[in-house]
């Protein structure tokens, strides 16, 4: 920090010190202007004279109500003015008290609003104006008189333009922290909207893998003793979902990686151009699945992924809640700017709700499609079983704060 930084801190910290320095060199002023003689033979010259006793006692006053300028500032312009419009009328020669109530005028205009700054400047410029011109000692055109004039109006503009400088630059730090907190709420926003989506990429991973797990390995036991080949076949899927899981979840953590940390694994987000390889695991887990699809091709990668994991959800809970003997079918078509995602079963155990004991699946499904603009549900079906439901739009569109699911 620079000696002029250290003198302003200081400066703001005391401020009735500063008046109280200011008014003293307003007195010294006064006090040394009363000794020069305006009218000399050769311009103004300093004379050998003392000021009268009413003199210089308005100057001390008119200079020690300065001191209290900040506190009551249109209090000290009336005080000063008065003295002034005193010394105005019966000084002669006069001495310069007027000096006061100029400082004390831009200190009404830098302190208060426009229209109270002109209209107490116009008051006093016109008043002691008037009462120099027409009840002082000298002509009404005299310099002194139309001196009067011209600082009390400089007096007014000056402040007025500290007080508009002021106002500008409280209005841009303002607009500068409204922006940072704006900045820290958007980046806390984005923060949470990212930890929720890896939330959800986390659970459709684990719950898929982990089902499949689950499946593969009860099958294993069950005909370890009487069919080791079928055993082995079960213990194999259970290898390559564990091992798909694995990658997964390699690739979701190494979102969270910092800059410094190794390289996080490239291999591309899952999308439906694995969607035969998706069903066959649940084919192998014993779980029938038709699949359908006319999209197209070229859909964007948030689309792509958020259709895969919909319908990964969808499969995996089919898995755990629809019953041994169920059957699930799978659509995937183009209509119009949208792709509809459509994955239904026919058991029965899904009635109940795949969601009970606390499961969210289904709300991450609904999160993930309404973060891309679409539209998800998922229900029983008439007559027995279960239905996913999913609109996506191809072209990304921001969904309206608030819209329901």
């Amino acid at each position: 920090m620079s000696t002029l930084d250290r003198t302003m801190c200081r400066a703001r910290a005391h401020p009735l010190a500063v008046d109280a320095t200011l008014a003293a060199g307003v007195l010294a002023c006064m006090v040394a202007g009363s000794f020069v003689d305006p009218h000399g033979e050769n311009g103004a010259t300093w004379i050998t004279r003392t000021p009268n006793a009413l003199s210089l006692t308005l100057m001390v006053l008119g200079a020690a109500v300065l001191v209290f300028r900040r506190r009551a500032p249109i209090t000290v312009l009336a005080a000063t003015g008065a003295v002034s419009l005193v010394e105005l009328v019966v000084g002669d020669p006069r001495a310069p008290v007027a000096m006061s109530a100029v400082v004390a005028l831009f200190t009404v205009a830098s302190a208060t609003d426009r229209h109270t700054a002109w209209r107490l400047g116009l008051v006093t410029m016109t008043v002691l104006t008037a009462a120099a011109m027409l009840a002082g000692p000298l002509p009404w055109y005299a310099q002194e008189n139309l001196g009067i004039f011209a600082w009390t109006g400089m007096a007014a503009a000056a402040g007025d333009a500290v007080r508009s400088r002021r106002a500008f630059v409280d209005a841009i730090r303002e607009r500068a922290e409204r922006a940072e907190r704006t900045r820290e709420e958007e980046a806390r926003r984005r923060v949470a909207e990212e930890r929720l989506r890896i939330a959800r990429d986390l659970h459709d991973v684990v719950a898929h893998h982990i089902a499949l797990v689950n499946v593969q390995a009860g099958v294993a036991a069950h005909v370890m003793d009487k069919r080791p080949d079928q055993a082995k076949e079960a213990l194999a899927h259970v290898r390559d979902a564990s091992r798909s899981a694995l990658n997964e979840l390699r690739a979701t953590v190494g979102l969270l990686r910092q800059s410094g940390d190794p390289e996080a694994p490239t291999e591309p987000a899952p999308g439906l151009g694995r969607l035969d390889e998706l069903a066959d695991t649940f084919r192998n887990a014993g779980l029938p699945v038709e699949v359908a699809r006319d999209h197209g091709t070229g859909l964007p990668a948030a689309v792509d992924l958020a259709a895969y994991r919909v319908i990964q959800e969808a499969l995996t809970n089919v898995r755990k809640h629809a019953g041994p003997d169920a059957k699930a079918e799978v659509s995937v078509v183009r209509v119009g700017p949208n792709v509809e995602v459509t994955v239904l079963d026919n058991g029965p155990g899904q009635d109940d709700g795949p969601e009970e004991g606390g499961g969210h699946g289904l709300l991450g499904m609904r999160e993930r499609v309404t973060a891309l603009g679409g539209r998800c549900t998922a229900g029983p079906r008439y007559g027995g079983g279960f239905r996913v439901h999913a609109i996506l739009p191809v072209k990304n569109r921001t969904p309206a704060r608030g819209a329901s699911v």
